[in-house]
């Protein structure tokens, strides 16, 4: 059977309107997997004390003999950009043109860089190519970043009303008079170092690699071809942070530090649908964090992409029908078991690898956390940063039918300054009909 490919004409002048012509090239035959050897980019020492002596990671395509890595760049945006070249709007052989996309604020580096098991979920020098890899880059090699640090101004309508209530004063430095917070934000893609993940989760990389490539349905082979290679570039969704106040600070300890570490919820966070807490806690950390930095603090917002507890946004629906429309209504003692019926667990999060951002941010603690989530505090305190006060939700924040929610929560182990609900407690609280 013809290759399609192979059948795109590379010379001659287009059809008016038409895309433009692929770049001439021998016809390729389709790569199952790669093989080890070759003229390879230098291989990756993880967790080595410098750059140099760690090695890029290549994980472009425009020259696969460079790369040193199983998958490719941009996370689930990699499927897009694969789209665009079939598209032919995007030359395969892109590279971009980096001039001026240098980081506004340089992070690190910090000690935690290059301790053994510190941080496996991301590329700590992954901000910093162009002065890290210089020679590498006039080499010929593409290497991209993989973190972009720049500056913005963040603008809520619930900060704009918390200064109309007086809660919040503009000072020109962290808040404007318009409402709008200064912030360093960045945006970080997922590099996983593999024997550093399966550690993290107990199994051996042999286990991991083999259902990373069976639970994909064979999307990366080489997860099982090439043990040679042990960073994987998986298509997930990345994070970003939003920093109030210094970055510097955050890693200074005598300058107090109020964080949050949101887990995206696309229906409240951007839409304010009431069945849950996310916005309203989301912005309520917003406000700590401002009220932090104007004392003299940094604030420190992480959003990681784990849309409906990483079950996604497809499940999270099924399962509020299926709470809706259960005998005897949404109610909070069954909160969970709805979940589970339907998912099959209660929770994909595993906030194992949460805390390596905060490692890459050299954080070491954080004196005030604005979550209430047991599974968030125990892992940043496993991985050796201290948590001195815990910030619950204001309960005239939380929405009608979201209690449902918060007490199922607090029952099931979630901070609380006050008691957790009880068993028979939890049956009376009811959230309303699928209709109302």
């Amino acid at each position: 059977m013809p290759n399609p490919a192979d059948a795109v004409p590379t010379t001659g002048q287009p059809e008016p309107g038409a895309a433009p012509p692929r770049a001439a090239g021998p016809a390729r035959h389709i790569r199952l997997t790669s093989h080890a050897g070759g003229q390879g980019a230098q291989a990756i020492r993880w967790g080595a004390p410098s750059a140099a002596e760690r090695g890029p990671v290549v994980g472009s395509t425009t020259n696969r003999a460079h790369r040193n890595v199983i998958g490719t760049h941009s996370g689930s945006y990699s499927v897009y950009r694969a789209l665009a070249v079939a598209a032919r709007a995007l030359d395969p052989g892109h590279r971009p043109d980096l001039t001026n996309t240098a980081p506004t604020d340089r992070i690190g580096p910090h000690p935690a860089w290059s301790e053994p098991g510190k941080i496996v979920s991301l590329d700590p020098w992954g901000a910093e190519i162009g002065t890290c890899f210089a020679d590498a880059l006039a080499a010929g090699y593409d290497i991209r970043p993989t973190i972009a640090v720049t500056k913005a101004h963040v603008i809520l309508p619930e900060i704009i009303e918390a200064i109309q209530k007086g809660r919040l004063k503009p000072d020109g430095k962290v808040l404007l008079p318009s409402g709008g917070a200064l912030v360093t934000k960045a945006a970080v893609e997922p590099v996983w170092h593999l024997p550093g993940v399966a550690e993290r989760f107990g199994c051996s990389e042999t286990e991991l690699r083999r259902v990373l490539f069976e639970e994909t349905g064979g999307m990366y082979p080489e997860l099982v071809t090439r043990p040679d290679l042990e960073v994987f570039l998986p298509p997930i969704g990345h994070l970003t942070l939003y920093i109030f106040g210094n970055p510097a600070d955050l890693a200074d300890t005598s300058v107090e530090l109020t964080a949050r570490v949101h887990d995206e919820c696309n229906g409240s966070d951007v839409f304010g649908s009431d069945i849950c807490t996310c916005r309203p806690y989301l912005t309520h950390a917003i406000e700590e964090c401002i009220q932090g930095a104007q004392r003299g603090g940094v604030g420190l917002c992480v959003y990681y992409r784990k849309e409906g507890r990483a079950l996604g946004e497809v499940t999270k629906f099924l399962v509020y029908n299926a709470r809706k429309r259960q005998e005897g209504g949404d109610t909070a003692d069954q909160y969970f078991a709805r979940t589970e019926c339907v998912a099959g667990v209660q929770d994909m999060r595993f906030q194992q690898l949460m805390p390596d951002v905060l490692h890459w941010l050299g954080v070491k603690k954080i004196h005030r956390l604005v979550s209430m989530s047991n599974m968030k505090y125990d892992a940043i305190t496993e991985a050796g940063i201290e948590v001195g006060e815990r910030v619950n939700i204001p309960d005239d924040l939380i929405p009608a039918d979201a209690r449902v929610e918060m007490d199922a929560k607090m029952a099931a182990g979630y901070f609380t300054p006050g008691e957790a609900p009880s068993a028979e407690q939890l049956k009376t609280t009811k959230g309303r009909g699928l209709g109302s």
